[in-house]
């Protein structure tokens, strides 16, 4: 298997492109500078220029953008919109690191984590732009994407156990109640996405088991 990591060199790019080496995958980093991962070959091009023929060949793209200030949210949406008009049409499957707060609390799916009391005024911004990002990914039916969202404590430094639920569009707790899971679990839920998947123009989530 062919895959390709975007933004291969923040943390949970490296930690998914660690993963896919690990198991033997044909990884290739596609970064903006210097490859810092252990991408056994790397694409040095702004996730914004990315064309068909960067991502050609590929059986998985992995995005794994993220941006944080309030003058970059917008890439979010602008940024996936790129790698989709890239691969449209295209065989190539399209994971995408999501995030927590677009997850749906309820059954009638009405009300999402980030409009609910409890959540911290200052991930809102973020979740709306990921939730706007995954409301705009739903329209493509000419991309083969899947929306991977992470529990709602998301530990960039947790352990790696190997293990995780998989669960769907709901907020789902583990059998303690928490909604909690790592990079590293993250990374390996992300990988038996590439490998073994079929979640085609779903949104999945995770959580540590």
């Amino acid at each position: 298997m062919k895959l390709a990591v975007v933004c291969a060199n923040g943390k949970a790019g490296s930690l998914i492109v660690d993963e896919a080496v690990s198991r033997g995958l044909d990884v290739t980093a596609i970064v903006r500078g210097q490859n810092k991962t252990k991408a056994q070959h790397a694409v040095i091009k702004d996730i914004l220029d990315l064309k068909a023929e960067d991502l050609k060949g590929f059986d998985v793209v992995v995005d794994a953008f993220g941006a944080w200030t309030p003058e970059t949210l917008p890439l979010h949406s602008k940024s996936l919109k790129v790698l989709c008009d890239a691969l449209s049409g295209s065989e190539t499957r399209l994971l995408v690191v999501g995030g927590a707060g677009s997850l749906y609390v309820n059954s009638e799916h009405t009300t999402q984590l980030y409009q609910t009391p409890g959540f911290p005024d200052a991930f809102k911004p973020l979740a709306m732009a990921q939730a706007k990002a995954l409301n705009e990914l739903r329209k493509r039916d000419d991309v083969r994407w899947t929306f991977v969202s992470p529990a709602a404590d998301f530990q960039a430094d947790g352990a790696r156990t190997g293990r995780y639920i998989l669960a769907g569009e709901e907020l789902t707790p583990n059998s303690k109640g928490e909604s909690v899971i790592s990079y590293a679990d993250y990374a390996v839920a992300m990988v038996d996405e590439a490998q073994k998947g079929n979640h085609t123009r779903q949104r999945i989530s995770v959580v540590k088991e």
